[in-house]
This record gives structure tokens, sequence and C-alpha cells, in this order.
């Protein structure tokens, strides 16, 4: 009997803490709470400005849509320099461009992908 007591005892005490924090919440005005403290802001790589990146156009795939570029760092998305297939946001431009020109490209994101937004010949 004594050790039905002292479990029925444990397992009351061990319930305690999980039935007070999950009441905790409870009448508190989540609109009112004071966010001060709190960093909010997005990510760094989605508050810059999209700027003209130097590149090379490797590969044109117009059928897709996309161009292979060997570009500098794109700073507004964080990527460093590479080559890299991307979306054109305007396929019909690409049948202006060809392999091997040097051309200034802005990037941005397109449904959450890297894409070309604009495509200049130096």
């Amino acid at each position: 009997m004594k050790h039905i007591r002292t479990l029925a005892l444990t397992l009351a005490l061990a319930a305690t803490p999980v039935a007070f924090a999950a009441g905790s919440m409870d009448g508190m005005d989540m609109k009112s709470m004071d966010m001060k403290g709190m960093d909010m802001k997005p990510s760094a790589a989605s508050q810059q400005a999209p700027v003209p990146v130097a590149a090379e156009i490797k590969k044109i795939d117009a059928k897709a849509g996309k161009v292979t570029l060997k570009h500098g760092p794109i700073e507004n998305l964080g990527m460093s320099a590479m080559t890299m297939a991307f979306p054109v946001k305007d396929r019909a431009s690409l049948k202006n461009f060809k392999a091997g020109e040097s051309v200034s490209v802005m990037f941005d994101k397109v449904d959450g992908k890297p894409t070309v937004v604009d495509m200049q010949r130096k």
C-alpha cells in the first residue's frame, strides 16, 4: 500500500509542471506583448536591393528559359562567385544574347528561387 501512495504522489508531482506550462499562456494578449528586445528583421540577404553583377554567358537554354552564367558574388542573395544555371524572368529576352558574351545581370528571388530579373550587354 505504501508503494501505491508513493507512486501516486510521484505521478501527481510529475504532472504538475506540465499542467502549469500548458495553462500558463491562457488569457495573454499576444498583440500587446512587448517585443522591443527581439530581432524581428528579415535576413541580411533579403534586405539588400539587387545590384548589377558582372557575368559571362556560358550556355543559353531558351526552351527551358534558363541561362548558365559564370558570375561574381551576388550580395543580395548571399551567393559567392560561381558558374550556375538560373531561370530568367523574361524568357523572350534570351534570344538577344549568345554564349560567350559579357553581361551585367540583376538577380532577385522569384517564387523563392534565385532568378535573373534583368540582363544587359556590357
